[in-house]
């Protein structure tokens, strides 16, 4: 049994896996966003019948205060799963939006991770962080630049933290969920098109639906990867990376492959 505190719980995989770990007989700290998701949270707990392992808390991880307060909770695991996407073509999205991209997605998730770290080495627990990355953190495409950079840097944080912390006995995850169906990607398209579009604007509009919508299509079932999730994290041991689906995991290595003899373009 392991005492997990996961980021985001409030809505898509984090919701899902918050409920599935603790089905699954782990002690749960699911941590959402804003008070109205504490309340519909609560209540589905409520009628699962799992008060006894789930515990719904507020925690803003731009707020000082909450995450001030959650440094008394009683984890072993910390699942850095808080992320929003402010997207776009990166030639032209306001470069405001990248910063409360990456302030969210990598500054403050690394904040409340550090502090995390600290307690673990204090209390001398041989913990794990497991970060919520994204197929977009090891690989890029058309409009979605600004997250994917973001993720980017999450890898290369997660990266850095393993090999630091090893001699510490605190593990390091990342897991890299594809296209799934939960409404962020949609919203992810519905940012963009805030700013895109004026007559100002060089890049095609259509061309970046034409390429949400294909993203769009190409979803999975959350249900999937919810359950790769609670596998994951529950686990005792297992691999440092996790991609998954298989089919997003071969996309990746063949992308990768691809940019080594990739040529300019004049």
């Amino acid at each position: 049994m392991k005492k997990i505190l996961i980021t985001g719980a409030g809505s898509g995989l984090g919701h899902g896996t918050a409920i599935g770990l603790a089905k699954a007989g782990h002690i749960v700290t699911a941590a959402v966003h804003i008070w109205p998701q504490v309340t519909e949270l609560r209540s589905h707990v409520a009628d699962l019948g799992l008060e006894n392992n789930i515990k719904v808390e507020k925690l803003d991880v731009l707020d000082g205060r909450d995450i001030a307060a959650a440094l008394d909770w009683d984890i072993d695991t910390f699942v850095s799963n808080a992320a929003i996407g402010e997207c776009g073509p990166m030639a032209e999205i306001p470069v405001d939006l990248v910063r409360r991209t990456f302030e969210t997605n990598v500054f403050s998730n690394l904040d409340l991770t550090q502090k995390i770290i600290r307690k673990f080495i204090d209390g001398r627990i041989k913990g794990r962080i497991v970060f919520l990355s994204s197929v977009g953190g090891l690989l890029t495409a058309y409009g979605l630049g600004p997250y994917c950079a973001s993720k980017h840097a999450v890898e290369a944080i997660a990266a850095s933290l393993r090999d630091e912390l090893a001699d510490h006995g605190i593990s390091v995850q990342t897991i890299n969920p594809g296209p799934y169906l939960t409404g962020f990607n949609d919203r992810i398209a519905d940012t963009t098109y805030k700013w895109l579009g004026k007559s100002s604007n060089f890049s095609k509009e259509a061309d970046v639906r034409a390429n949400f919508a294909r993203i769009m299509d190409a979803q999975f079932d959350p249900q999937d990867m919810i359950d790769k999730m609670v596998a994951i994290i529950g686990a005792k041991d297992g691999l440092y990376r996790n991609v998954w689906p298989p089919q997003t995991e071969q996309l990746i290595k063949d992308v990768q492959a691809h940019n080594w003899t990739r040529k300019l373009i004049a």
